[in-house]
């Protein structure tokens, strides 16, 4: 074929008709702020309360060992991505890689997961709103954001980029503000309502020291608590960091942006989860945050800035709509992926002229929008049962990442490596050297850690709470081993 005759590349923009395909316009800037954001949300704001009443100021240890976990879960779906930027990401490289049923296992339990996730933000978004318009009714709060939210997907997935990164930008300045704010707070030693002056010496000197919990030990309600306890709701906070993955697909450049993308998210836990947090109980006794408001509020508080809980509302709404922004987007390509792997309806993969998989996105939000009701009419069920398989899914999700990372440089080192990738046409040694981004210690680091989220799932068996998600995990499962083999007998 002459190159007059060659089909010529379309412009890859959001604005100009082409023909059906995913666009690349997600720049770095949008990538960055998307890994930034997805590590930021109402766990950090709200949640952490419950990780520092269980461990005190040794809450700090338990996120850096699981913000190190997070980081090596996501370099291994990053291998990949750079090496075969695909939608879907690890749902597409299971099947790819591993096998169609793991594929449709992979796709479907991060699709739900994020729907259940998706129906939990919505339905607490009328409260955020309530705090300043009480006479609305939270259902119409929930109906209000899911049609925006769906409407900003259907736009294109630049526009997509453009929510994210003003979304992840106030979250950020948020977490900056406080943390410069209870630094100021400590060197010039500003008077707190506590009456405890100010100091890092606090984390040792306040409620039996750094360590008040020990690892582990029982109160005497029975309930566990300490240090490991502690790492069941850490880890559940960095929920959504897998989330550059799924953009791989659609990113301008991902052999330079995941791996820049991906290797930033150690500082940021750094910065935005263990220096947040440090500050708060330096400022703040941390036997003193209750969980009855959110600690970046308690902080300002103890210096007299009393507006600080409207503020904090606000950027907890934000928190919640970027929440369900990357949701519908994840849902959406991961619907398309699954449909071009044959694992689910064929008219799930069909894109419009902007390459948005629109009836990914209005099925996720069709769905999610079922599921908001159940909360709304059965709320105990929903919270009870519903949230827990969410909870166990995260898991399931993070463990089958691992294994297709394996999967996936065994049939590299076999010559099987994508064809349009620069591994194509080499094998062994050779093969595996070349991989662009690799895992560090990708003989060892999967199996470490496996190891550490098999650690996570028993120690959720001593909390009552969280022993529910353990059970519904294992349901859960044989209901999705049980639809595959369902679907290839039907087909």
């Amino acid at each position: 074929m002459s190159t007059t005759d060659a089909p010529k590349k379309p412009r890859e923009t959001d604005d100009v008709p082409v023909p059906a395909t995913l666009r690349k316009s997600l720049k770095n800037r949008h990538i960055q702020l998307i890994a930034l954001g997805g590590a930021i949300g109402t766990g950090l704001f709200y949640g952490s309360s419950e990780s520092i009443a269980l461990a005190g100021p040794s809450i700090l240890l338990a996120y850096l060992v699981g913000g190190f976990a997070i980081f090596m879960i996501v370099r291994a779906l990053s291998e990949m991505s750079v090496e075969d930027p695909k939608a879907g990401a690890f749902s597409y490289y299971a099947t790819r890689y591993w096998s169609k049923r793991a594929g449709f296992i992979s796709g479907w339990n991060y699709w739900f997961n994020y729907i259940l996730v998706s129906m939990v933000e919505l339905s607490v978004v009328g409260s955020f709103v309530n705090y300043w318009f009480p006479a609305i009714p939270t259902w119409v709060s929930a109906a209000v954001f899911l049609v925006i939210i769906c409407a900003a997907n259907l736009l294109g997935v630049s526009k997509f980029g453009e929510f994210e990164f003003w979304f992840a930008i106030i979250k950020i300045v948020a977490v900056i503000a406080m943390i410069i704010g209870g630094l100021a707070v400590i060197i010039f030693v500003l008077p707190t309502a506590s009456g405890v002056r100010a100091s890092f010496a606090n984390w040792f000197t306040v409620g039996n020291g750094f360590f008040p919990n020990g690892l582990m030990g029982q109160n005497s309600d029975g309930s566990w608590t300490g240090l490991l306890m502690a790492l069941v709701v850490v880890m559940f906070s960095f929920g959504g960091t897998e989330l550059i993955g799924i953009t791989a697909g659609e990113t301008e450049d991902p052999k330079t942006t995941i791996p820049r993308a991906t290797n930033d998210i150690i500082w940021r836990i750094l910065v935005f989860y263990i220096g947040a947090l440090g500050v708060i109980m330096a400022v703040v006794p941390w036997n003193t945050i209750d969980g009855k408001s959110s600690p970046f509020v308690q902080i300002f508080d103890s210096v007299g800035i009393h507006a600080a809980a409207g503020i904090l509302n606000f950027v907890c709404l934000t928190a919640v709509m970027s929440v369900y922004n990357s949701g519908l987007y994840a849902n959406s390509r991961m619907l398309y992926s699954l449909a071009k792997q044959g694992n689910a309806p064929a008219y799930l993969g069909k894109l419009n002229s902007r390459g948005v998989p629109v009836a990914g996105v209005l099925t996720s939000a069709a769905i999610t929008a079922i599921a908001v009701v159940v909360v709304f009419v059965w709320p105990e069920f929903a919270f009870n049962y519903l949230m827990s398989i969410a909870t166990i899914a995260g898991i399931i999700n993070w463990t089958m990442i691992m294994f297709t990372e394996m999967k996936f440089r065994k049939v590299v080192a076999a010559g099987g490596a994508p064809e349009d990738s620069e591994l194509a046409g080499k094998s062994g040694k050779e093969a595996l050297d070349a991989i662009h981004f690799k895992l560090p210690f990708a003989k060892v680091t999967p199996w470490v850690v496996l190891a550490f989220l098999a650690l996570v799932v028993v120690l959720m068996c001593f909390s009552a709470s969280y022993r529910v998600a353990v059970i519904a995990g294992v349901i859960w499962l044989a209901i999705l081993f049980a639809a595959y083999q369902i679907t290839q007998a039907k087909r």
